[in-house]
């Protein structure tokens, strides 16, 4: 075999290891390698005893998204950290939660809220929906967090700069779409 026919082949076996190194989130397909328990097929913990609590906000924001938002075609995997150095190992830092497109969830220790467990729901939904690499590329952000903070129901008066100024642009071009179009209308953002 010539040498320049390895190359490739090296690159191939060497890729997923670089990746799962250099690429975290990706640990979310195989997220008891970081650490986590799988009790189901769609939720995992870091702490065995908080799986009743996990579950509970899981099935809670699931029906809520469902019902208010639009039907997920499939039942996202969420990761529920109760430690901070569980969220880190998936490469995450100061957030409540973060949706790596339809691989799945990770939640926060300070995230285990309805709300929050609601609005990366609608994140997973979103990248159903419209694709990753629309929501990546093309979708403007304030829709992707706008809705999110807004169809959530976050309760928080006050977001901050930039989300505040999403949720009530989100809002009024809500308003003119309405629920029954809101899919459509977003496509075509």
């Amino acid at each position: 075999m010539k040498k320049w026919l390895l190359l490739p082949v090296l690159v191939l076996l060497v890729s997923p290891a670089v990746a799962w190194a250099a690429f975290k989130p990706e640990r979310l397909l195989a997220p008891t390698l970081n650490g986590v328990s799988c009790p189901s097929q769609s939720i995992c913990v870091d702490d065995a005893a908080r799986y009743a609590r996990a579950s509970q906000l899981y099935s809670q924001a699931l029906q809520f998204v469902d019902a208010n938002v639009g039907r997920l075609a499939e039942r996202p995997r969420v990761v529920f950290c109760v430690t901070e150095a569980c969220f880190q190992s998936f490469g995450f830092k100061r957030a409540s939660g973060q949706t790596v497109g339809t691989l799945g969830i990770v939640i926060s220790p300070h995230g285990w809220k309805p709300y929050y467990i609601r609005h990366e729901m609608i994140h997973y939904l979103q990248h159903e929906r419209l694709g990753s690499l629309k929501c990546l590329l093309v979708t403007p952000r304030w829709f992707l967090e706008g809705m999110a903070y807004s169809l959530s129901q976050d309760p928080r008066p006050n977001l901050g700069t930039p989300w505040q100024q999403d949720r009530a642009r989100f809002n009024v071009w809500y308003a003119k779409v309405g629920k029954q179009n809101l899919w459509t209308a977003a496509a075509r953002l």
